[in-house]
């Protein structure tokens, strides 16, 4: 990880007179600005202002008329943020220009409870104090579009045309079509310090999947929410539009953000033993039964838009049901053993790309860790199609943003593993979301009922 000293010196010497800072909202869009160098470096031991308005409004920069935390009755002040040296990097399509990331913090020096960076950091804090370290990776797959910003706008979001045509997977004539494009994508995350494991084309048109290198759960996390804003950045620069909309099109498969966990204790994972049939450990067992436990409570967290649960869905790759299998890609949580112990870890597929990183990490670790202290049992894994369990003995998922919320909203467990402060914050802004969407007049309401009602 870089330090205070490297980051001071890297800027004191960079040509340029500023540098990008940026924090992460409640729905994992990253709001920054660019700063003089002068502030950053006398801020990096007391902090600057930044107002905490972008915690009182949505997406689209429409003001919170629910939430406590902040708003009009309170001004929307300044709140301290504090700069993470140890995310320093250099943006290599900036010229190398410094970028840091950034947290809120309240005066008395309390976290501020709506900060999902936050959130994740005092998960991974208790798992410390057990003496267990979480490591994590996202794997992403998203849409490239030949669109400009504007002509998205112009269009209506409706007639676009994808980088691609057809359903081609895996595709090499495809991904040889974008090479320049691919190549250059994998070399500047690997220089922004986000590196790809690997990159292909997913089924769609205009489709791609990456896999981030894993790392520590919080560093994970980092690289996530920034490979989201570096490709957008990208796709514009190459005249193209990206989107990690959870289904984009009720046509066409959706996006997954599944997210991939192990946990290391003493530079050995945890999660396998072979000492074992199975190759994986009674701590595996319980972390695996704690997340089926919270999947139904904690769903406004993995997928936290109205879109989300539009890809929740039989048939799409999509899980429906708290359930887990071995190698079983319909299944809510995959347990994967690879080829070598160091490899074991459960695959998350419950999130789509449009996941806040932080607070669907958070959520699944929180609720892994829950189980793990609980020593809870797990049931068995299922073998075939998790889609054809009967909904009456395997209740499905929450299969709307409503339902998620409500569920979130009432949960003792979420109250007690992310904090109260947290979950009413979150719960109050997802309702938000819900009456926004209550209120819109959709394209199918038009072409069902305009004419013919």
């Amino acid at each position: 990880m870089p330090t205070k000293e490297e980051l001071i010196a890297y800027v004191e010497k960079s040509p340029h007179p500023e540098v990008k800072v940026a924090v992460c909202d409640i729905d994992g869009i990253l709001r920054g600005k660019y700063i003089a160098k002068e502030k950053l470096l006398s801020s990096l031991e007391k902090g600057f202002g930044f107002c905490d308005v972008v915690f009182g409004w949505d997406s689209a920069d429409v003001l919170y008329d629910n939430v406590q935390l902040t708003g009009w009755h309170t001004g929307y002040p300044d709140v301290l943020t504090k700069l993470d040296p140890a995310t320093f990097r250099k943006i290599p399509w900036e010229e190398d220009r410094a970028f840091v990331l950034g947290d809120f913090y309240l005066k008395n020096g309390e976290a501020y409870p709506a900060c999902p960076r936050n959130l994740l950091k005092k998960v991974i804090e208790k798992y410390r104090k057990a003496g267990l370290e979480p490591y994590c990776s996202v794997e992403f797959e998203y849409f490239l579009f030949d669109e400009t910003p504007h002509s998205l706008h112009e269009k209506g979001f409706r007639n676009l045309k994808t980088a691609s045509p057809g359903m081609f997977g895996y595709s090499i004539l495809r991904s040889s079509a974008r090479s320049e494009f691919i190549t250059s994508l994998v070399q500047k995350m690997k220089a922004f310090d986000c590196p790809i494991e690997g990159i292909h084309t997913e089924t769609g048109p205009g489709v791609m999947e990456a896999a981030l290198l894993y790392t520590k759960a919080l560093d994970a996390a980092d690289r996530a929410i920034l490979f989201k804003t570096a490709v957008k950045e990208l796709a514009y620069k190459d005249g193209k539009v990206a989107t990690f909309m959870a289904k984009w099109n009720d046509q066409l498969p959706g996006c997954g953000g599944h997210t991939h966990i192990s946990v290391w204790k003493n530079g050995t994972n945890a999660f396998a033993d072979e000492r074992n049939k199975s190759g994986i450990s009674p701590l595996f067992e319980n972390f695996l039964a704690g997340v089926l436990h919270g999947l139904h409570d904690l769903m406004a967290c993995y997928c936290p838009t109205v879109n989300s649960y539009k890809r929740s869905v039989p048939g799409v790759w999509s899980p429906l049901n708290a359930t887990w299998g071995i190698e079983n890609r319909t299944t809510a949580l995959r347990m994967i053993l690879g080829q070598d112990p160091k490899s074991t870890r459960v695959e998350q597929r419950t999130p789509g790309a449009d996941l806040n990183p932080y607070i669907a990490m958070a959520a699944t670790l929180a609720s892994g860790l829950y189980g793990i202290e609980k020593k809870m049992k797990l049931v068995p894994p299922v073998t075939g199609n998790a889609y054809d369990l009967p909904k009456e003995e395997v209740p499905y998922l929450p299969r709307s943003l409503a339902e998620a919320t409500d569920r979130l909203k009432r949960s003792e467990l979420a109250r007690e593993i992310l904090g109260e402060a947290f979950v009413d914050h979150y719960a109050r802004t997802r309702e938000w979301e819900v009456r926004e969407y209550n209120k819109a007049v959709t394209d199918w309401e038009l072409k069902r009922y305009f004419e013919i009602i």
